[in-house]
């Protein structure tokens, strides 16, 4: 069976101040990159034969730990970004619940949001799913792929994968930052949730 791991990038300077990032392009922080060295190693425990990552600098940066210690090379795939949060972006929990009170709270439901230009959830969830499907189908039987991503993204992924549905997804709860998801994919099986916010 293959073995797909969604791994959260690292700490931000912006995920402290609970900022909401989305698809804008933000670096590690210091804690970060610790964060990314220190689940390095766990990772390449498992002999990883896949990498593959999202192509903004926080998850390129995380993906890059597992290169430096396994030689492994690394694909980016835009697919594999955050959710895009439109005008959200940039703005504290706290400034999104006082700008857009109504569709922040809906947001915090784990229900769908239709302004301010945020991403639909099921746009998220099919073009994570598709590259990552992508990504199985191309690699050798018994593969363990490493998908270093985003915690939304990844989140929707897992759920559209195991063919549940989307109102299931906040039951996954918060992917913590350099924490994975772990699925097993069987050819007849389909795909099975192994572990959830593996340290």
């Amino acid at each position: 069976m293959t073995l797909l791991v969604l791994w959260r990038h690292g700490q931000t300077e912006w995920n402290a101040a609970h900022r909401i990032q989305g698809q804008t392009d933000t670096p590690l922080s210091a804690v970060g990159i610790a964060q990314a060295m220190e689940s390095a190693p766990r990772l390449l425990a498992l002999k990883p034969t896949v990498l593959v990552a999202s192509d903004l600098t926080r998850a390129a940066t995380t993906a890059r730990a597992l290169v430096d210690i396994s030689g492994l090379p690394v694909t980016f795939d835009p697919r594999l970004r955050e959710r895009g949060f439109g005008e959200w972006e940039g703005h504290t929990h706290a400034e999104a619940t006082e700008r857009w009170p109504e569709s922040f709270a809906r947001w915090r439901r784990g229900e769908e949001v239709h302004d301010a230009g945020v991403e639909e959830i099921d746009a998220v969830a099919e073009r994570m799913s598709a590259a990552l499907r992508e990504t199985v189908a191309a690699a050798e039987p018994d593969a363990v792929i490493v998908a270093a991503t985003h915690g939304a993204a990844a989140r929707f992924a897992a759920v559209r994968l195991l063919g549940w549905p989307m109102a299931l997804a906040p039951a996954l709860g918060a992917l913590h930052n350099c924490h994975a998801t772990h699925l097993r994919h069987d050819p007849l099986r389909g795909w099975m949730l192994e572990a959830h916010n593996v340290a």
